[in-house]
Order: structure tokens, then sequence, then C-alpha cells
């Protein structure tokens, strides 16, 4: 089924505005960890939960900031001999902003792409490696 809403033709308007904040963006391939998660949720709001796996490249949530972040969310909690009473916090996530193809297709930048399977909706960047991404916007900075 094909949806959309239409309400009427204007004249143009001008650019488009696009969306003020920048993405969080895996830095490395594995599953998503809680206490990854537990540490990222105060950057912006998460778009996966733990136990999904991600990939260099996949879009794992919305930044607060303007700019794109590359961050770790397969870090796990560093485990040691000594244990204490108030080492062990309970770890509470805010579930995570799922985005319908529309939303999806909405939120992406000129760099981003949609990538739809039949079990998942992800979002990517368009180049995966993060050294290419830093050369590539560099490169649109200097034109």
């Amino acid at each position: 089924m094909l949806h959309h809403v239409f309400d009427r033709w204007e004249p143009w308007a001008g650019e488009l505005r696009l969306r003020p904040t920048g993405s969080l963006v895996a830095d490395r391939r594995g599953q998503t960890a809680s206490f990854a998660l537990f540490n990222l949720q105060e950057r912006g709001t998460l778009f996966v939960e733990p136990g999904e796996d991600v990939y260099e490249g996949m879009i794992v949530g919305e930044n607060a900031r303007a700019e794109d972040l590359d961050v770790n969310a397969t870090k796990e909690k560093h485990l040691t001999n000594m244990r204490s009473s108030t080492s062990d916090v309970l770890v509470r996530l805010v579930p995570p902003r799922r985005l319908s193809l529309d939303q999806a297709l909405e939120f992406v930048r000129e760099d981003e792409a949609v990538e739809v399977t039949p079990r998942a909706i992800r979002l990517r960047k368009a180049e995966l490696d993060s050294t290419s991404r830093q050369k590539l916007a560099r490169a649109r900075a200097r034109v």
C-alpha cells in the first residue's frame, strides 16, 4: 500500500530547511551494549536498543548538537575482581525512537541513506568509512 499526504500546490518558497541536529554514527561492527547506550543517551535520541547488530557507518541516534559524532555503541562494562555495594548501578535506558519509512526519509541528509530490509528500516551514512567521510566533508567545505 502506498500512502502520501498532499494538501495543495504552492509557489516556490526557496530551499528546504535541513534538520538542525547531527547524527550519532557507529564507529565499529558488533552488538550494541546497555552500558554503551546508557552513556550515549545523554548525547541525543537513540534509534537502537541493546543487542542489535550495528556496523561502521550506521546511524544509531540523533545527536543533540549540529555535527555528526562517531560513537562506540558496542562498549562493554569493564569487569574487575573488586566489588562494592554502590558500584553496580541499575542501567535505565530510554526506549529507542523507531522511525517509519516516511520519518526516515524526512530525517536523512544528502550524505545519508535509508536502508530498507524485510525486518528493519535503518539509517546509514552514504560513505561507511569514517576517514573517507571526513575527507569528503573537508572537500565539500573547500568548494
